[in-house]
């Protein structure tokens, strides 16, 4: 019997259906105005598990998991014009129908690409709006519901067990957690909308008897949920984002109109993070599937990688994480191959049972995949059953992990000239002729296979796709992947260090300015390439050919930019580091004036272009001044290596380069170091891609958050400010 937790009740129960033998899986599925990130996958997934161990126990399952091609109101501001499909629509060129069928499809595709199980329906939202008007008009006459010119909200206060399932159940909390614009139109601040008056324009819209409109969000998973599975749905999962407002909601809704329970066991998944937050559009870190295939990446190494962590745990995603997965995942499968290839011994019934017994029962307890992962590989290591046997239960244990052992082409097949050159290289072996079976064996393995020797005998196989794949240089994932020389004696008295992401006439302008005013025996030069897609790294390749103390580093996405740039720091070895945006242009010797700031022991940083403010909220350019500062732009970061183990590193929290020059600086602020602006450096600042690249939209969207985050860390840190030292 499998147990979850569940999220209402706070603890692990056994799922138990309301028809013995027959379970009712119902999923939140994708809002299809963009690409399903593999964070998204990651809940998915999940429900894929849930619903295999439920098959492997002898159960039938009917799994409904619906499209949201209206457009969802994750805030009230987005019910003020057009929802974010026809946004997208327009933006594209298309109709909101397109589009919606174009995602859809882009997400079928991806969740075949992982091996999810289809779902037995994929309603549609737009399909079902009669049966949420149906809903609504229920709310509204048992009084859960209200009409305001137009628009329905759900009465929160009329419904004493909202917020339950989120735990935000104080008044205090509930407004806390709603954080939207305020709606004049409400009773109260809390309350959410069912349905919503079209506004003049409005493309996208339904009659109803309210006049014309369209369905909130939550509403529509309330409608194709009982539509589909009844009023007695088993399970019903999501991501624990969904938990509030939405699944808050859908409770509400369902409950409100069928006058009961509705849901028996709720299961959320945790985030996947990437760079050590949440995935997300907005941070730049949200990576889809065809970004692994465009790496060469074996989609199902996503899979083995979600499977070693429990789904109530977040992962940290990286890159090179997800290759060691492909990595073990071909070992798996080359195991598989090797003992399906072997013939059956003795009779393994009862170790086949016992070994699909234990593994079955891992799984059961909550989902654990990594126990049963763990599992598997001690049965491949295992001496109580023959290796047939080991296979008999590897498959069975794979319609539950859904890898796709069964399909794996056998690696060990080799054609007939492969065949004949290793009888040739084990004649030769034998005869002790050592130079000539070597050189057979790099034929062979210039052939795209692999010889695997022992002394007894050797192993060829083909090689895994894995093993083809050609990295052009040595790439990281993340800066915890760094040792850090913050500590070690300086090797050099200067270390330039540049983050670049792309913009190879920008970087060539900087980095060779750089050389070109740098004595080479004394700097050290390291450059950071932040995932660029365009020349760049082959550019920068070049430059470190040529120069011996440039050294770069190649990242295989783009990191946020504390994490670069923490890269850079910890790799640093020079006495002084500083730290140059690839917008700046040096002119002439910047580093024995650097240098000569830094001599004071109290100053901290030393750089070009400083702010000065007088209460955290409006900071100004030093006009060209020069002086003593409140925090120093990134252009030019200044600073003595040995500071750093005293003020620490960047959070590694700002992804976008905007106001993490200020937390920095108050990093440094707080240790009582000052700041020393010099505007006669010679540096010519050119264009700032990090701005001019993105819309206006985006800069304001990071800069804002990136703001969130240094008030709240420094708001009451006003004396740290030198209008008040």
């Amino acid at each position: 019997m499998l147990e979850l937790y569940n999220t209402l009740t706070r603890e692990k129960s056994a799922l138990v259906s309301h028809e013995k033998g027959r379970f009712s899986i119902y999923t939140c599925g994708p809002t299809v105005y963009r690409d399903a990130h593999i964070g998204n996958l990651r809940s998915y997934l999940m429900a894929d598990w849930i619903r295999r161990t439920l098959l492997l126990l002898g159960n039938e399952v009917t799994h409904i998991k619906n499209i949201t091609d209206v457009g969802h109101m994750r805030q009230e501001v987005l019910e003020q014009g057009e929802d974010k499909v026809i946004a997208a629509a327009i933006a594209e060129g298309k109709t909101p129908a397109q589009i919606a069928e174009f995602y859809t499809r882009r997400f079928l595709d991806d969740e075949a690409a992982i091996n999810i199980l289809p779902a037995n329906e994929f309603p549609k939202a737009t399909d079902h709006v009669e049966e949420m008007v149906e809903i609504i008009e229920s709310l509204l006459t048992s009084s859960l519901a209200y009409e305001v010119e137009g628009n329905i909200y759900f009465d929160v206060n009329a419904f004493p067990t909202y917020g339950n399932l989120s735990g935000n159940i104080h008044e205090s909390q509930l407004h806390e957690a709603v954080r939207v614009e305020a709606d004049p139109l409400k009773k109260d601040p809390r309350d959410f909308t069912l349905w919503k008056k079209a506004e003049a324009g409005r493309s996208l819209k339904w009659a109803s008897p309210w006049g014309y409109g369209f369905p909130g969000w939550h509403i529509e998973c309330s409608a194709m949920s009982i539509k589909y599975l009844g009023r007695n749905i088993d399970v019903h999962t999501g991501g624990v984002d969904n938990i509030f407002p939405h699944h808050e909601g859908e409770i509400a809704q369902s409950e409100g109109y069928t006058g009961r329970p509705v849901v028996s066991h709720w299961v959320h998944g945790q985030h996947l993070l990437a760079d050590g937050v949440k995935m997300a559009k907005s941070s730049g870190n949200a990576f889809i599937v065809s970004d692994l295939l465009d790496r060469g990446i074996d989609p199902l190494a996503f899979r083995y990688l979600c499977m070693t962590a429990r789904y109530r745990t977040r992962i940290n995603f990286t890159f090179t994480s997800l290759k060691a997965c492909e990595t073990a995942l071909n070992k798996l499968r080359r195991q598989y191959v090797r003992f399906n290839n072997a013939k059956a011994l003795n009779n393994n019934d009862e170790k086949i049972d016992e070994w699909n017994k234990r593994l079955l029962d891992r799984v059961c307890e909550d989902l654990d995949m990594p126990g049963l992962l763990d599992g598997v590989w001690r049965l491949v290591e295992s001496s109580d059953i023959d290796d047939y046997g080991k296979a008999v239960v590897m498959s069975k244990m794979d319609q539950l992990m859904g890898l796709g052992l069964d399909s794996t082409t056998n690696m060990y097949d080799l054609p007939e000239i492969i065949v004949s050159k290793s009888e040739d290289r084990a004649a030769l072996r034998a005869a002790s002729e050592y130079d000539g079976s070597d050189q057979i064996r790099n034929e062979i393995e210039a052939a795209g296979y692999i010889v695997e020797d022992s002394r007894e005998y050797s192993v060829i196989r083909s090689k895994d796709p894995s093993e083809i794949r050609e990295e052009k240089w040595k790439t990281i994932s993340s800066s915890a992947e760094v040792s850090s020389n913050i500590c070690e004696k300086s090797v050099f008295p200067i270390t330039v260090g540049v983050v670049v992401t792309g913009f190879p006439e920008d970087t060539r302008r900087c980095v060779s300015s750089v050389i070109k005013w740098t004595e080479s025996d004394d700097t050290e030069i390291l450059i950071l390439d932040n995932g660029s897609s365009d020349s760049t790294g082959e550019m920068l390749e070049e430059l470190s050919a040529q120069h011996n103390n440039l050294k770069v580093i190649h990242a295989d996405h783009t990191l946020g930019d504390g994490a670069a740039k923490n890269i850079l720091l910890k790799l640093a070895s020079g006495e002084i580091f500083i730290l140059l945006d690839p917008s700046v242009e040096i002119k002439g010797n910047f580093v024995d004036r650097i240098e000569e700031l830094l001599k004071s022991p109290e100053v901290g940083i030393a750089g070009l272009a400083g702010l000065r403010t007088k209460d955290l909220l409006h900071f100004h350019d030093g006009e060209g001044e020069s002086g003593r500062m409140d925090a120093m732009q990134g252009y030019c970061f200044a600073i003595r290596r040995q500071d750093v183990a005293r003020v620490g590193l960047m959070r590694e929290s700002f992804r976008y380069y905007r106001n993490l020059d200020l937390d920095f600086s108050f990093q440094f602020k707080e240790k009582g170091f000052s700041i020393i602006a010099d505007h006669t450096l010679p540096m010519e600042l050119h264009e700032h891609r990090g701005w001019t690249a993105l819309s206006e939209g985006e800069r304001d969207e990071l800069s804002k958050k990136n703001y969130g985050r240094f008030l709240k860390k420094w708001r009451n840190r006003t004396d740290l400010l030198i209008s008040t030292t």
